[in-house]
């Protein structure tokens, strides 16, 4: 299953190939041609699918592969389209006390979208990694830092525009990184790192909606959930 698109686009015949299987451990030719099409033309439906990997043969018979089942899993038959969920991603909150004083890594990002907003180190957690694995290597690729990591809380962000069009649903798995070690990085490519005190992140002009909650997350020392609406204007997206 290893680098199959989940959204691939399939016709309509090899949707209900799909739909069938999804209810049956197997079939024969005859049995998927629920269309009634020509030898030919249902041949090429089934290659196809085949090729993609979401089907196999064995003797006469077609079954959903492995990835044909986890294709399923996400697709919505009856809208041939891929299901749309929310992006799951870690949110990095780097903390470091030189001499006494608390500080915070933020990201001034300079890229789009968001260009010029400043926020905490954010990144998606890939198939397969625990979220402190996914925490640990983003940690490392964006400041070329190690710490000590805590998971501390989830925040479900969804962003829309003024007219209420959705721009991202996200999760972030919140993550506390304490004892930072490493050669640190200021300038990475599309942003800089910067260790600023609460005060100074909250005075920063383009400010991510919802780093506040971040914020209190580790003021308050206990695991919590936040599901909030934020609205960015067109132009700052």
């Amino acid at each position: 299953m290893a680098g199959m698109k989940l959204y691939v686009d399939i016709h309509p015949t090899q949707v209900e190939v799909m739909k069938w299987l999804m209810f049956h451990k197997a079939g024969r030719f005859s049995q998927l041609n629920t269309q009634g099409l020509g030898s030919d033309s249902f041949s090429f439906h089934l290659r196809r699918l085949l090729t993609l990997g979401l089907i196999e043969k064995h003797e006469d018979q077609y079954r959903l592969s492995v990835a044909g089942k986890e294709f399923a899993n996400r697709f919505d038959v009856d809208d041939r389209a891929g299901l749309r969920q929310g992006k799951l991603s870690v949110m990095l909150v780097p903390m470091r006390e030189p001499n006494g004083s608390r500080e915070y890594l933020i990201r001034h990002r300079l890229k789009q979208p968001y260009f010029d907003y400043c926020g905490f180190i954010t990144g998606k957690v890939r198939n397969g990694e625990t979220v402190l694995e996914a925490a640990a290597r983003e940690l490392k690729e964006e400041t070329g830092l190690q710490a000590r990591l805590e998971y501390i809380g989830i925040q479900h962000k969804l962003d829309y525009t003024e007219n209420h069009q959705l721009l991202e649903d996200k999760y972030f798995f919140v993550v506390l990184a304490t004892d930072t070690a490493g050669d640190f990085k200021e300038a990475v490519r599309g942003g800089r790192n910067l260790w600023l005190s609460a005060e100074q992140v909250e005075e920063l002009p383009k400010l991510f909606q919802g780093t506040d909650t971040s914020l209190r997350l580790v003021q308050d020392g206990q695991q919590s959930f936040t599901e909030t609406e934020f609205v960015y204007s067109e132009i700052d997206y």
